[in-house]
């Protein structure tokens, strides 16, 4: 019998102090597997083995209840999912297609990035995870950009949404995340992953027509500034790190979670999920920022020329749920998850 901690008691744990420790290595030498901090060996998951009996105790609870639930940061975790789960198989209405939630934010002259002198402080906090130093450089320096008013997204696109996107126009991109590119009921509120950026920029040009409003993806700047907030967060939610408010590797789910579960971890805009479940990418294509380096590292050596992500995932480890990082799909390993959310121009 495999012995397993719930999943609050594992969260507890993660958030303290027993994040797996990596040497730095060099891409493609370790197992997907090894890169989670995941045993090779089959171990007992107590969150999904609580997950059932939730659900099956919620089934019959009207769907105004299920919304409440998920949004009730008071529950555990293993409710809020399964109510979201339930959802899911519901169409959830939340998710409106044609007017997707947004949130406001007002723009104006921001600080983005991270100041050189706490470069070094950022890397002792991510001590033992085998980062880059290069790949951290990146955020330098901090410099003001100036932001037109905008709105985001509360939530990232989902499968249903994507879905409406395939059905109206044909487009031949489906997500490498759907089995057998089947669209996922189960998971119909879900982030949708596993797409190019070209997949984020064709959607919102399609609901930009359709629609007669303005959809785009964000640019890096925005996307930043509506997770950090004016003063700058680490986090979406504070200064310090914390496993209970999003869906990383730390959180110990490696899977796709319902979106708005983790009501927790909004940001002080109000928006949701920009520190985990799936990346997400942007506007922008990666060049340092003014007065910074070039910084040369595997995703330049790959690509060349790439779009830059934005936000951690389920499959990522905590340094990408930071709202300053940077940094985009690597074509060589599944644990990179890339989805993307939507900015208005109003």
């Amino acid at each position: 019998m495999g012995v397993c901690m719930s999943f609050t008691e594992g969260a507890a744990v993660a958030n303290a102090f027993h994040w797996p420790r990596f040497e730095h290595v060099l891409c493609g030498t370790q197992t997907d597997r090894e890169r989670l901090g995941m045993p090779e060996r089959y171990t007992a998951d107590c969150f999904l083995h609580a997950l059932p009996k939730t659900m099956a105790r919620l089934r019959l609870a009207p769907e105004d209840t299920l919304i409440r639930m998920v949004d009730n940061d008071a529950l555990s975790l293993v409710e809020r999912y399964a109510a979201g789960q339930l959802l899911a198989l519901l169409d959830d209405r939340r998710l409106n297609v044609y007017r997707p939630e947004m949130r406001q934010v007002a723009g104006g002259t921001v600080a983005v990035g991270l100041a050189y002198e706490d470069l070094d402080r950022v890397l002792d906090e991510l001590d033992g995870l085998g980062i880059d130093p290069a790949w951290i450089r990146k955020e330098c320096p901090r410099h003001l950009v100036d932001l037109a008013p905008y709105r985001l997204a509360r939530f990232p696109v989902t499968n249903l949404e994507y879905r409406e996107f395939l059905q109206d126009t044909g487009h031949a991109e489906l997500p490498a995340s759907w089995a057998y590119r089947r669209f996922p009921q189960e998971r119909a509120n879900h982030p949708v992953y596993g797409l190019t950026p070209q997949a984020g920029d064709a959607y919102a040009a399609w609901l930009s027509e359709v629609t007669g409003r303005r959809f785009r993806l964000p640019t890096e700047a925005e996307w930043e500034y509506a997770a950090a907030g004016p003063t700058g967060l680490a986090f979406p939610w504070g200064t310090h790190f914390d496993a209970s408010l999003c869906n990383s590797c730390e959180t110990g789910i490696f899977d796709s979670t319902p979106v708005g579960i983790f009501p927790g971890g909004a940001s002080p805009f109000g928006v949701e999920e920009m520190a985990g479940n799936v990346e997400e990418y942007v506007s922008d294509r990666y060049a340092p920022y003014p007065g910074g380096d070039l910084v040369d590292d595997h995703l330049r050596q790959i690509h060349g020329d790439y779009r830059v992500a934005r936000g951690g995932s389920f499959a990522r480890f905590r340094d990408l749920t930071r709202t300053r990082r940077r940094h985009g799909q690597n074509p060589r390993s599944v644990t990179y998850t890339m989805g993307f959310r939507l900015a208005e121009t109003p």
